[in-house]
């Protein structure tokens, strides 16, 4: 398993925002973390990436130090900032290298090839605060790939961007299965979470854990978002209040 949790409980400060749960995420594969706004997703990455400490219970994460990526979502960038694709991209390495370290070929090629596989290498040279939020988005998946990994964490990678912007993501998200790595993901769209192998459902704790088929069902659903479920059909969209996070 790539993630192991028992009994875990996390809070921000005497708020519980994830109730004792345990569940096991498989490795090699893409898990998709769903649940309305306020659920605890982003907070549930944040521990597994080490940046929040459990307040009790066991959060076992297989992947050596230093071997996490972590894209987050909507990352803050200063506007006045004079940054270019390419530096952006690169900022992945220092993981490897350090903030003074230099760039040596591998870490050049690391960098080139993350952007080739992101679809941005004609961007490289543009200014980040010139990008569109879809070419962006690409951007910050592409510093994620850069940087050496066994595990690829992303909070709402899809979110808000273009439908060629996140086809193209999402092929990449898939291909990272393949090249050995186990990818993390939240989401707030069914259709995105029945693409994943498994599927963890939050809400304030686990209401359930399996493949798609096994978790994505009404009655689960329901459990989670209550009122906030929309049905449509089988291609069924999810609708929180962009209020709230989590």
């Amino acid at each position: 398993m790539s993630v192991k949790a028992t009994n875990l409980v996390i809070a921000h400060g005497s708020e519980e925002v994830i109730s004792a749960s345990s569940f096991a995420l498989p490795a090699g594969r893409v898990t998709a973390v769903i649940g309305p706004n306020g659920s605890g997703k982003s907070t549930l990455l944040d521990a597994i990436a080490g940046l929040v400490t459990p307040k009790s219970g066991t959060l076992e994460v297989a992947a050596a130090p230093g071997r996490i990526a972590y894209v987050l979502q909507n990352p803050q960038v200063n506007e006045s900032l004079p940054i270019t694709v390419n530096e952006v991209v690169a900022m992945g390495r220092y993981s490897s290298t350090g903030w003074l370290g230099r760039l040596g070929r591998a870490d050049r090629d690391a960098v080139e090839s993350a952007m080739a596989r992101a679809g941005i290498l004609d961007l490289s040279r543009r200014q980040l605060h010139d990008l569109s939020a879809g070419q962006r988005q690409r951007v910050f998946v592409a510093q994620g790939l850069t940087q050496d990994h066994d595990l690829l964490l992303l909070d709402e990678p899809l979110s808000g961007i273009d439908l060629p912007t996140a086809q193209a993501i999402d092929t990449l998200i898939h291909e990272e299965t393949g090249r050995g790595c186990t990818v993390i993901l939240t989401t707030h769209d069914l259709a995105e979470a029945r693409a994943a192998d498994f599927v963890l459902l939050l809400a304030g704790k686990v209401v359930a854990s399996g493949v798609p088929a096994a978790v994505l069902n009404n009655e689960s659903l329901r459990a989670a978002y209550g009122s906030v479920l929309v049905h449509a059909d089988e291609a069924a969209g999810l609708f929180d209040d962009p209020a709230h996070h989590g």
